[in-house]
């Protein structure tokens, strides 16, 4: 008994079997699988061959036999030898794979293989060889393939699957067939009305818009944009303030500017050489001050009113120096009327200028004075940083 025991222990069940994954035998013979035995195999594999004599799967299954045969001619005693083919689905994926491997439990159930040679049509092993190998050990894979068959299964597969990624993902269908679509139906149109020969023209913009849009992002930019507006949650009121005060203080300072030049091109003579230039150069200095002087004024002190009214209601210290500031702003007005004064009438003297220069000395010291006094009276109102109140100190 114990002998019996180890004999069958020692036993080698070897399965010859091939795998047909696209279900030729089913579609084109009619023949039920699994296919199990030499002749079964072999009157299938026959059967097949007369329904399509280019099947490559019939090819498979006369290898398989011919393994069979060469390995049963040279069995050792302890080996016991199967053929059998099973079929997947003629629609492939998940579904063949699901019915390879029903089949392969059930062809396990009546012939409990050791080992698997696994013959193939060469195209399938990837798909089929991780299927059966998780189920039992594959200990050699023979690929078969029609010696002008190999190189036109896989381009035709590798066609099959870009034109699969074409039609159904958008990001391909859009340039694939969006892009022909559209000049197609151009050409359509312009044909109904007799309009052929402005296709041409209506094929260059629309060719060179979808380049230009492509090529610059354009696409990307508005879904980007429109995500952000979507998304867009406006800041808080304070700092709404405080980005339009700096805004329109900005604009205000442009036009400034914008002024301040127009000035100068009408005071000064454009016909002069460069050292007339140089003499005049104070004059032009000092009209440009005197046209944009007002609103370049104007603009900061709107800018430092909007982050005024911001730090108000975050109750920030930095209000204190930020009013101390647009004062000191405000005054700096009455100096550069002076400088201008000086610059285009040297002979009006420089008591204004002086006396403008001094005052506003005068007022930075007064706003010190004041931020400090009401810092220190206001403890209550204003939530000091740890930052800012040694800041504060050290100053």
């Amino acid at each position: 008994m114990a002998k019996e025991e180890t004999a069958e222990e020692k036993e080698k069940r070897i399965l010859i079997l091939c795998v047909d994954r696209d279900g030729d035998l089913g579609t084109k013979a009619e023949i039920k699988t699994p296919v199990v035995g030499r002749e079964e195999n072999l009157n299938a594999a026959v059967a097949l061959a007369l329904r399509d004599p280019e099947e490559p799967d019939a090819n498979a299954m006369f290898e398989a036999v011919r393994v069979y045969d060469r390995l049963k001619s040279e069995a050792k005693p302890e080996e016991v030898f199967e053929i059998a083919t099973i079929s997947g689905s003629e629609l492939g994926g998940v579904g063949a794979d699901r019915k390879i491997v029903a089949e392969l439990g059930e062809l396990l159930s009546s012939f409990s293989a050791n080992e698997v040679i696994l013959v193939t049509d060469g195209y399938s092993d990837e798909a089929v060889l991780p299927l059966v190998e998780s189920r039992v050990p594959v200990s050699s894979v023979r690929r078969i393939v029609v010696k002008h068959s190999e190189s036109i299964e896989e381009t035709a597969a590798i066609f099959t699957r870009y034109l699969k990624m074409i039609m159904e993902n958008p990001r391909y269908s859009r340039i694939a067939l969006g892009l022909p679509g559209l000049l197609l139906l151009i050409l359509g149109v312009l044909s109904i009305f007799n309009l052929l020969y402005y296709y041409w023209v209506a094929f260059i913009f629309v060719f060179s818009g979808f380049l230009l849009v492509k090529g610059f992002g354009v696409d990307k930019a508005v879904k980007n944009f429109y995500q952000w507006m979507k998304e867009y949650s406006p800041p808080p009121l304070q700092v709404q303030i405080s980005n339009y005060s700096t805004i329109a203080g900005a604009l205000c300072i442009v036009f400034g500017i914008y002024f301040g030049w127009i000035s100068v091109s009408k005071s000064i003579p454009t016909q002069v050489d460069l050292a007339a230039w140089l003499s005049i150069l104070p004059k032009i200095f000092g009209y440009f001050i005197r046209d944009s002087m007002d609103l370049i004024i104007v603009g900061i002190c709107v800018a430092l009113l909007g982050r005024a009214i911001r730090w108000y209601m975050e109750r920030d210290a930095r209000l204190l120096r930020n009013v101390a500031l647009i004062v000191t702003v405000a005054w700096s007005r009455w100096i550069l009327e002076g400088t201008s004064i000086v610059l285009i009438k040297p002979e009006m003297g420089y008591e204004r200028l002086i006396f403008s220069i001094i005052v506003g000395v005068l007022i930075g010291i007064a706003s010190v004075l004041v931020i400090f006094v009401v810092q220190r009276s206001a403890r209550g109102f204003f939530k000091e940083t740890k930052e800012q109140a040694e800041e504060f100190g050290e100053g």
